[in-house]
C-alpha cells in the first residue's frame, strides 16, 4: 500500500483525495499556488508545500510537482481532474522517479487523448463510433468530401481537445469552409496541436457515460452509467446515476461496451467511457477520459464503491475488491455543480469573498467543496466551488430531496448557479427523466427566476455589514 501521496491539484477534488488518504492511514501532501495559500485543501492535508507565485502555471509544471513529491518522500501522486490529470508527461516523469502515478500509464493516456486514435481503437474492438474521418483531416478539401459522404450537419473537433473547446458544428459547406481554420486556430492555442477530425453531428443526443475500474491483474468492472445530458455549451451542469432514460437491457449493453473498450487498450485504474445516444437509441463511442471524473460521487452513491480509494489500491498493485456480479446499483443520485457564476448575466464568473456559507445535510445528502465563510474565491481557476450530491431510493424521492437540499444551502457574497439548478429541478421535462443535451438551449425561460430574500438572507446581510463596520 502506498504510504504518502502528493495531490497535484487544488480545490474540492484535492480535499476529496486528502479525506480518502486520511481514512486509509496514508499521509497526504498538498501543493498550492500563492493564490491558494488559504485554500481548504491546504488545511486538510497533512503537509503542504508552496508552488510559488504562479497561479495556473504552478499546477501545470510537471517537473516542479514531481520534484516536490520526491523531496517530500512521497511514493504516490494523484492528479485529480483537470490540470495535468490527462498529461502523459506527468505519468512518465513519475515512473522515471519511482513514484506511482494514480491513473493509467502514459501510453494509454496518450492514445486515448488522441481522439482519432481512440476512435480507431474502438472500431478495432467492434464498438460503434459516429461516422466520420478515420484519422486526422489532411486539409479542407478532405473535410468537404467527407462531409458530403456522411451528410450535414457535421462536427469539426480538435483531436487533442476537451472541455467543449475546439469544436464547431457545420450545417453546410459554407459553414465548414468558414470554421475549418477557426477550429485549427482554437486547437493550436488551447492544446498545442493543429490536428482536427470530422464526424457526423448527432442532433440532440443523450450523453451517457460509464465508470470503469481496472487492476493490474487484468480484472475490469463497470460501475454502471451516468447521465450527463444537462449541459451548457458542452459543459456539464447536472449528472445523474443511473440514467433514468435507460432500461435494464440498454444498461447491460452499454456496460459491456465500456468494459470491452477498457480491455481493448489494456486500461489500468479508474476511467470513464463516454457515449452519445441518438433518437433511435443507438449508442456511439465519443471519448474516454483517463482520469477521475468530476461526477464520480453519484456513482459512489448508488454502488457504495469509494472510487478514490480503489484508485489508490490499484496503484498500490492490489486487485479489485469487487467482481462484476457483486456490484449492485441502489436508488438514484444527482450531482449539482455549484459554480460561482451569475446565470442572469450570461453565466459570467462571480469571484470574490464568501461572506457567509451554510452547508446542507440530512439523509442522502453529501457536499464536496472547498469553500468556507470568509474564503475568497480567486479569479484564476474554474468557477466550480462545490458539488451537491443527493441520493434516494426512488426518482421522485430524489427530486424532492434535491429541492430541499438546494434550498438549504446558503452561499452569500457571490452569485451561484443554485437558483438556476432549482429551476431545472422544477421543470416538468427534467422531472419526467426524458431530456437530451439541448435541454438548456430549449428552455431559456428557466433563467427568468426571481431570488426572494428570506429572513436568513437579511440576517446574513446585516451580520456581514456589522462585521465590516466593527472590524470583526
Amino acid at each position: 500500500m502506498l504510504k504518502k501521496i502528493l495531490i497535484a491539484n487544488r480545490g474540492e477534488i484535492a480535499v476529496r483525495i486528502a479525506r480518502a488518504c486520511a481514512e486509509m492511514g496514508i499521509t497526504s501532501v498538498a501543493v498550492y499556488a500563492e493564490a491558494d495559500r488559504y485554500g481548504l485543501h491546504v488545511k486538510k492535508a497533512d503537509e503542504a508545500y508552496s508552488l510559488g507565485p504562479d497561479t495556473v502555471a504552478g499546477y501545470l509544471n510537471v517537473h516542479r510537482l514531481v520534484n516536490l513529491a520526491v523531496a517530500a518522500g512521497c511514493d504516490g501522486l494523484h492528479p485529480g481532474y483537470g490540470f495535468l490529470s490527462e498529461n502523459p508527461e506527468l505519468a512518465e516523469a513519475c515512473a522515471r522517479r519511482g513514484i506511482r502515478f494514480i491513473g493509467p500509464g502514459a501510453e494509454v493516456i496518450r492514445r486515448m487523448g488522441d481522439k482519432t486514435e481512440a476512435r480507431k481503437a474502438m472500431q478495432e474492438a467492434g464498438i460503434p463510433v459516429t461516422p466520420g474521418s478515420i484519422g486526422n483531416l489532411a486539409d479542407l478539401d478532405e473535410a468537404l468530401r467527407l462531409a458530403e459522404e456522411v451528410g450535414y450537419p457535421v462536427m469539426l473537433k480538435a483531436t487533442s481537445g476537451g472541455g467543449g473547446r475546439g469544436i464547431r458544428r457545420c450545417d453546410d459547406a459554407a459553414a465548414l469552409r468558414r470554421n475549418y481554420e477557426r477550429v485549427i486556430s482554437e486547437a493550436t492555442k488551447a492544446f498545442g496541436s493543429a490536428e482536427v477530425f470530422l464526424e457526423k453531428y448527432i442532433p440532440n443526443p443523450r450523453h451517457i457515460e460509464v465508470q470503469v475500474l481496472a487492476d493490474s491483474q487484468g480484472n475490469v468492472v463497470h460501475l454502471f452509467e451516468r447521465d450527463c445530458s444537462i449541459q451548457r455549451r458542452h459543459q456539464k451542469l447536472i449528472e445523474i446515476a443511473p440514467s433514468p432514460q435507460l432500461n435494464d437491457e440498454q444498461r447491460e449493453y452499454i456496460g459491456d461496451l465500456a468494459v470491452r473498450a477498457a480491455r481493448q487498450v489494456n486500461y489500468l485504474n479508474a476511467g470513464t467511457v463516454e457515449f452519445l445516444m441518438d433518437r433511435d437509441d443507438n449508442f456511439y463511442f465519443m471519448e474516454m477520459n483517463t482520469r477521475l471524473q468530476v461526477e464520480h460521487p453519484v456513482t459512489e452513491a448508488i454502488t457504495g464503491v469509494d472510487i478514490v480509494k480503489e484508485q489508490i489500491r490499484i496503484a498500490s498493485g492490489l486487485h479489485l475488491q469487487y467482481r462484476q456480479e457483486q456490484i449492485q446499483r441502489r436508488g438514484y443520485a444527482i450531482e449539482f455543480r455549484i459554480n460561482a457564476e451569475d446565470p442572469k448575466n450570461d453565466f459570467l464568473p462571480s469571484f470574490g469573498r464568501i461572506s457567509r456559507y451554510f452547508a446542507t445535510g440530512g439523509p442522502g445528502v453529501r457536499t464536496d467543496g472547498a469553500i468556507y465563510t470568509g474564503y475568497e474565491i480567486p479569479p484564476y481557476y474554474d468557477s466550480m466551488c462545490a458539488k451537491l450530491i443527493v441520493w434516494a431510493l426512488e426518482w421522485d424521492e430524489v427530486l424532492d430531496r434535491a429541492e430541499r437540499a438546494l434550498t438549504d444551502i446558503g452561499v452569500y457574497g457571490i452569485r451561484t448557479t443554485i437558483p438556476y439548478h432549482l429551476e431545472i429541478l422544477r421543470s416538468a421535462e427534467f422531472q419526467s427523466g426524458k431530456f437530451d443535451t439541448a435541454f438548456v438551449e430549449n428552455h431559456p425561460e428557466l433563467i427568468n427566476y426571481s431570488v426572494k430574500r428570506s429572513n436568513r438572507d437579511v440576517a446574513a446581510a446585516i451580520g456581514a455589514a456589522l462585521a465590516a463596520h466593527m472590524g470583526w
